[in-house]
């Protein structure tokens, strides 16, 4: 054996660290950081980001140890009323790793980006102030991500939900008193309420499922309710029909489903490692874990399957087609991400949770890709327009607003930024799902799946996937190639 029992036992009895390395964290850098420079409180958060990663990659390596097998380790007594008994218990099992994996990793780079970003955004915004704060909430982020995808039940899981959910209005709202150019408005801060209030609806349909599971099975905990799963189901369909279609309300909110997708776009209000954070490893992909960590309920139920599977891929087609027709260079990023979300979705629906996980993984790492370039490419921009303005002179309060994330702005940037241009190269043929790249590899998985057994929603897949590849190229072509503008 690689390692004994006792290695593994010791473990595995790590795995409250995910959640407290970036409490610790964020508890430090609010107490001590207004002594602290900004690259310590940058780099303590980005630590604590790392270290909650190292401890998922000793999980991982315990859990090979274990055969794989499912782990569920005790933490505190947590709430006992009368038939409601709900311990803080951990689990360790391939789908919270993989998870952890994901979340604390791109979390990590994303916090270590941000470094540098956030000491330019608040420059520009003459706010410095803010640089502490922002690294505060991007831990929160990160711990109560952690607290979703490791919980042992729906209640857990529940509260992770939610605290995401706080998070998003938070760093979406960061800059809520100016807009995305630096001038007073209230377009942030509107956007902010546009995701906590659109988000609230479909946790209104996660909240029916959980007390419909609590009422029926008389647990939230995951082995006990699925252990009486099949003796339900064949009792009752019309309930295990109802908790399923109730999930979906929920996934529709977080992971941006139709009708509820349209506070996704209007996220890109936030710093852009914000939107890296959302779209790429942490919010969007809590809905897909769900589903996916409630599979031995929606297997039971194919007809909520293949509703689940529907909505996905007509959300796939619909986001492709509106990417098509966007000029700022994270709106179309974002309508993508709403569009892979309908792949992901797609794949759990038709019961290919292995296709739907790894298109999640492939697409957290080539999506963080292309938003933090996209902030590079904005960032340069700035700085230019900046630079150019002094040297030209200000002509008075008639001088037109430059927005640098307008596409319309760009052009011939591969000379000026070779790095980010073969950068954003690379994630765009990954999302295009170009060989030899993952992309291609975890998206051709779910499209095999959907050829065999559902051909409606294998057709609205592979129609998305032909847009996907257009409008990236659009955008490459706008911003990289083509004349300075």
């Amino acid at each position: 054996m690689l390692l004994s029992e006792v290695a593994i036992s010791t473990l595995f009895s790590l795995v409250p660290l995910i959640v407290f390395f970036p409490v610790i964290g964020l508890l430090i850098n609010i107490i001590f950081g207004g002594r602290m420079g900004e690259k310590a409180i940058g780099w303590l958060a980005s630590a604590a980001s790392g270290l909650a990663f190292v401890v998922s990659v000793l999980l991982t390596i315990s859990l090979s140890g274990a055969h794989g097998e499912a782990q569920v380790v005790p933490f505190a007594e947590w709430i006992k009323i009368s038939a409601l008994d709900i311990p803080w218990n951990f689990r360790v099992d391939t789908l919270s790793v993989t998870m952890m994996l994901v979340v604390s990793g791109v979390g990590t780079l994303i916090h270590i980006y941000a470094i540098g970003y956030m000491h330019e955004d608040v420059r520009f915004k003459n706010d410095p102030g803010r640089y502490r704060r922002f690294f505060v909430f991007l831990n929160l982020f990160i711990a109560m991500m952690m607290i979703l995808v490791s919980g042992d039940s729906y209640l857990m899981l529940f509260v992770g939900w939610e605290g995401v959910g706080l998070c998003s209005f938070l760093l979406i709202g960061f800059w809520y008193e100016m807009d995305t150019l630096g001038r007073p408005s209230w377009a942030n801060s509107n956007a902010a309420k546009k995701a906590f209030i659109t988000n609230r609806i479909g946790d209104l349909g996660f909240i029916l499922a959980a007390m419909t599971i609590f009422w029926y099975f008389g647990s939230l905990q995951f082995g006990e309710v699925f252990a009486k799963a099949e003796e339900i189901a064949a009792a009752q369909p019309m309930v295990m029909i109802a908790i399923t279609l109730f999930m979906l309300v929920g996934v529709a909110g977080k992971s941006a489903q139709i009708p509820l997708y349209v506070w996704l776009p209007d996220a890109m209000a936030g710093p852009t490692p914000v939107s890296a954070l959302i779209h790429a490893a942490t919010m969007v992909t809590a809905g897909v874990y769900l589903v996916a960590r409630s599979a031995p309920l929606y297997t039971l139920v194919p007809q909520a399957q293949y509703i689940v599977a529907l909505v996905g891929a007509l959300t796939a087609l619909f986001a492709a087609t509106i990417a098509v027709g966007q000029y700022d260079i994270k709106k179309v990023l974002a309508y993508s991400t709403i569009s892979q979300l309908g792949f992901m979705v797609a794949a759990v629906g038709m019961g290919a949770y292995v296709a739907g996980m790894f298109h999640l993984v492939t697409h957290a790492f080539f999506k963080a890709l292309l938003f933090l370039s996209a902030g590079s490419v904005i960032l340069g921009l700035e700085r230019g327009h900046h630079h150019l303005s002094k040297h030209k002179g200000h002509e008075g309060h008639h001088e037109e607003v430059f927005d640098p994330g307008d596409m319309r702005n760009m052009g011939g940037l591969r000379k000026q930024m070779p790095v980010t241009f073969w950068l954003y190269l690379i994630g765009t043929l990954a999302l295009a799902g170009i060989f030899p790249l993952a992309g291609f590899w975890s998206k051709d998985e779910i499209l095999a799946d959907a050829q065999l057994h559902y051909p409606v929603v294998y057709i609205l897949l592979t129609i998305a996937a032909f847009f996907t590849a257009f409008y990236m190229g659009r955008q490459i072509w706008m911003v990289f190639f083509g004349k300075a503008r």
